[in-house]
């Protein structure tokens, strides 16, 4: 019998130093972050962490739970771990003086409750353990991004993440995600594996998820009813709140994601503008437009704009350009917004799944006998847009002649002359994807003689550096952008002897750059601030032809205009004169700037 209390001390010994350490580490992460902690919350989490310290020896009698007690165990610590994000919002809105903090204590049973209850209905002898261990870990990466970036994980954030290509994820990859992953998914991952589950007979344990599923409901609705002004508030005038719920919010996501993925593509490609043709016997010259689809480029970083700094000073040397200051984008996420760009759906009926089922801009441009289109992609890919036309790869350096730290937008250009004359003859429409402005590590995305605004972030974890510091790198990848747009000019100017020529640009989506301590995109559009929503959007109109065909003073004098995403089907179809019955004249830019001259 003493062996038996010895060996037990031992075991509670080394248990207490394992969570000791694990606390310790924790401690560590959120002393990181305290300068953004409200006092009063981190008085809260010290507090707590020193509780839970001292209270190692009790935890150890935890060896072996029953299956109640280890999804209690394991809410608990999703709470205490895994929602500051959650919190911290909450306590931004509300504050947590007088009454909010009574709110805010009803919040923490209330999640606790639900997180409870969820696990209950979903347990088993099989699956109690999986699921807990697949939420720890995964949770462990969405509280990180949510706690470094204020990022929401929603449905279209983790298309992005299903469709982001190693290269741009390996950005995002830092010492701290580590210790996220280590300490809040591998250590319970482990703990819960090692641990051995008490199960009763199937009767009381169908007895023991009734009592425990009905005290959370009861709990639950006790709270709504109890204080049903403030929940009122809390769902209709601060939806984005319950976004950063964790893990509940990316569980739903994650079930809404699939749900969609599944029904894509389950039916035949629908066609559209199946009227639409161009006059064969035309004499007006054939038309060369370049499309660049940028990336995270916001549109007040651009001097062309009114920015202070002069981050378009090539592009301010062009006669033809026009910057359109006005311009918003249909997402705020590169999976939404490049599809919706060439889609003829508009931004409020637009879904990525309705898109996948029906036939874009390029393919009804491409129906032309006497049409050729090429899109040359420098980012993650086209999100399903040039699926039916040809197709390069300009990430590798085996296509693209300019690469260093990565390969550069500008060797997007190597070879187009090529391609035009192999199609001599033709309406040629070329489609270049940027890497443009992608962030956390926007230090990369521009050559060193780029670095015209020091000192820069040179971390990915952008929390870690200066709001100059990060303004300094970004507005440098402006400049680069600046550079390579005029390298498109340069390219078209030659051809507007003989060609209409025309480029057009837009970006994807804006960037946050830490207002509001917001970073990054991929903020639900309703609640996006406006940064990760006006875009940055240029036309250029080559000399000739092309100027002969619409105003350019007129042009400028509509620069301040509304435009957006939804405007560029309809461009695109004017600028080509395909007749159609989908054309929206009053979508198309260029349509109010014609000049009445007939050629």
């Amino acid at each position: 019998m003493d062996g038996a209390i010895l060996k037990f001390q031992d075991e509670a010994k080394m248990n207490a130093r394992g969570i000791l350490k694990f606390h310790k580490n924790f401690a560590t992460i959120y002393e990181i972050r305290s300068a953004e902690f409200p006092s009063i919350y981190q008085n809260a989490v010290k507090f707590q962490l020193e509780i839970l310290s001292q209270g190692t020896l009790v935890l150890s009698f935890f060896k072996n739970p029953s299956q109640q007690r280890l999804i209690l165990l394991s809410s608990l610590a999703f709470v205490a771990f895994f929602n500051f994000s959650f919190f911290k919002n909450i306590i931004n809105a509300y504050g947590i003086s007088g009454l909010n903090f009574i709110y805010f204590v009803c919040d923490v049973a209330a999640l606790i409750a639900f997180l409870t209850l969820f696990f209950t209905i979903f347990s088993s002898r099989y699956t109690t353990k999986p699921i807990l261990m697949i939420c720890f870990f995964t949770s462990s990466f969405t509280a990180y991004f949510m706690d470094s970036y204020n990022v929401v994980i929603d449905s279209e954030m983790i298309r992005n993440a299903a469709q982001t290509n190693f290269a741009e994820s390996a950005d995002l990859f830092s010492p701290r995600l580590a210790i996220y992953v280590l300490v809040l998914g591998v250590l319970p991952c482990v703990l819960i594996a090692r641990s051995r589950v008490s199960y009763r007979p199937l009767k009381f344990e169908i007895l023991a998820k009734l009592k425990t599923a009905g005290i959370c409901i009861i709990i639950i609705a006790a709270l709504l009813f109890g204080f049903s002004k403030y929940y009122a508030s809390f769902f209709r005038e601060h939806k984005i709140l319950r976004s950063y719920a964790n893990p509940g919010y990316w569980i739903y996501s994650g079930v809404k994601f699939a749900a969609k993925s599944k029904k894509q593509g389950s039916q035949p490609l629908m066609q559209i503008a199946t009227d639409a043709h161009i006059d064969k016997n035309s004499t007006n010259p054939k038309k060369l437009v370049v499309v660049v689809v940028g990336e995270a480029a916001r549109a007040d970083r651009f001097s062309l704009n009114g920015y202070e700094r002069d981050t378009n000073p090539l592009l301010a040397k062009e006669r033809g350009v026009v910057s359109l200051s006005n311009t918003h984008s249909c997402g705020t996420s590169t999976a939404q917004s490049v599809p919706c760009m060439f889609s003829l759906l508009n931004r409020e009926e637009f879904s990525v799944e309705k898109a996948a089922e029906e036939q874009n801009v390029l393919d009804v441009l491409s129906r032309a006998d006497d049409m050729a289109i090429l899109w040359r992609d420098n980012n993650s890919d086209s999100k399903g847009v040039a699926l039916r036309v040809k197709y390069q790869d300009f990430k590798i350096p085996q296509n693209n002649p300019i690469c260093d730290v990565e390969c550069r937008d500008e060797g997007m250009l190597a070879g187009l002359d090529k391609f035009v004359a192999e199609n001599a003859g033709k309406d040629v429409l070329i489609v270049l994807h940027q890497m443009g402005n992608h962030g956390p590590a926007y230090f990369k995305r521009y050559k060193k003689e780029f670095e015209k605004f020091s000192p820069v972030c040179r971390d990915n974890e952008l929390e870690n550096c200066s709001q100059q510091e990060i303004s300094n790198a970004y507005d440098n990848a402006i400049l680069y952008t600046d550079h390579f747009l005029s390298k498109v000019i340069e390219f078209l100017k030659p051809y507007s002897k003989t060609h209409e020529t025309a480029m057009i640009y837009m970006s994807d989506h804006g960037e946050s750059l830490g207002e509001g301590g917001v970073y990054l995109h991929g903020m639900p559009y309703l609640f996006a601030p406006e940064a990760q929503k006006h875009i940055g959007a240029i036309v250029w109109l080559g000399e000739g032809k092309m100027r002969e065909r619409y105003d350019l003073g007129a042009l400028k004098s509509h620069k301040d205009d509304a435009f957006s995403h939804d405007n560029l089907f309809h461009t695109l179809l004017g600028i080509f004169e395909v007749d159609t019955k989908v054309y929206n004249k009053d979508l198309d830019i260029l349509n109010g700037v014609k000049n009445r001259i007939s050629h």
